[in-house]
């Protein structure tokens, strides 16, 4: 594992690290935290001091405290999110690149009817009308970004369809299960893969997004999103609390960022420069 740490960029070297550190924290938010997450330690927007390494928010509570356990819950509402927009998006891909005719056509305009709307549009009157609890939030955002993991998994699997070694499978009698799991999935797996870490870059700035607009996670549950929002009358006098948890947001973007770039380059065969 060390070796091949050692084979890869200097830029995806430190995504990796980045990536590890975040999830790392996540995992040990209750252990790594110096207070509880919603006790009051100081006055609001106090200066960074012993106490308080990051100093305070808006109501007082210690903000390294509130930016580690909103690692937790934005990473894993994030990564829920993203697997199951992936779930529905492979498995209905998939679907109607085999099967075909009546089938593909009736998922994809169901497909083409959901992208006609404007995600945030979409989400604010769903969350709006159903709530914001956290598996409504996780289905609401989860269905517009598997439309976008549909497309490539019905153009990957329609591509993969035609080849010799399915159309084997099929006159053996396999099953439609077992040519979508044995024979298509394997064969797309690398640029599935890095459709993954872009969709969720992409799903962990749409919930950020939420959560500043006061519809994701709700108080007193700490998120890097709300966290901006809440502290963004700070930037009037010119405090800098509000900075803390956007650049939280996007030193986890960008290192997912240089980790995929990476990856496509070596799915294409081609090795990255070093920076």
């Amino acid at each position: 594992m060390l070796n091949i740490f050692k084979k890869i960029p200097l830029s995806a070297r430190i995504g990796v690290i980045i990536i590890i550190i975040n999830v790392l924290v996540s995992i040990f938010a209750p252990i790594i935290a110096p207070y509880s997450e919603t006790e009051l330690v100081g006055d609001s927007w106090d200066v960074m001091s012993k106490k308080n390494l990051l100093g305070t928010d808006h109501l007082g509570r210690d903000i390294l405290t509130r930016l580690i356990y909103g690692a937790r819950h934005t990473i894993l509402l994030a990564l829920s999110v993203t697997a199951l927009s992936f779930s529905l998006g492979i498995v209905f891909g998939f679907l109607a690149a085999v099967m075909g005719g009546w089938v593909n056509q009736v998922i994809s305009r169901i497909v083409d009817a959901l992208m006609a709307f404007p995600t945030l549009i979409f989400a604010l009157v769903c969350l709006s009308v159903l709530g914001t609890s956290i598996p409504v939030l996780v289905c609401v955002c989860a269905v517009p970004a598997a439309t976008s993991v549909y497309r490539l998994a019905r153009a990957l699997s329609m591509d993969i369809n035609v080849m010799d070694y399915v159309q084997v499978a099929k006159i053996r009698g396999e099953k439609l299960l077992w040519i979508m799991s044995r024979e298509i999935l394997p064969n797309t797996l690398s640029p599935l893969a890095a459709e993954f870490g872009l969709r969720f870059c992409f799903v962990f700035l749409f919930i950020s997004s939420l959560s500043f607009l006061g519809l994701g996670l709700q108080p007193p549950t700490a998120d890097w999103g709300g966290m901006v929002r809440e502290n963004a009358a700070a930037i009037s006098y010119g405090i800098y609390i509000p900075l803390i948890p956007a650049m939280a947001i996007a030193q986890l973007t960008v290192a997912i960022n240089l980790v995929v770039d990476w990856f496509l380059h070596e799915s294409a065969g081609r090795v990255p420069e070093e920076i």
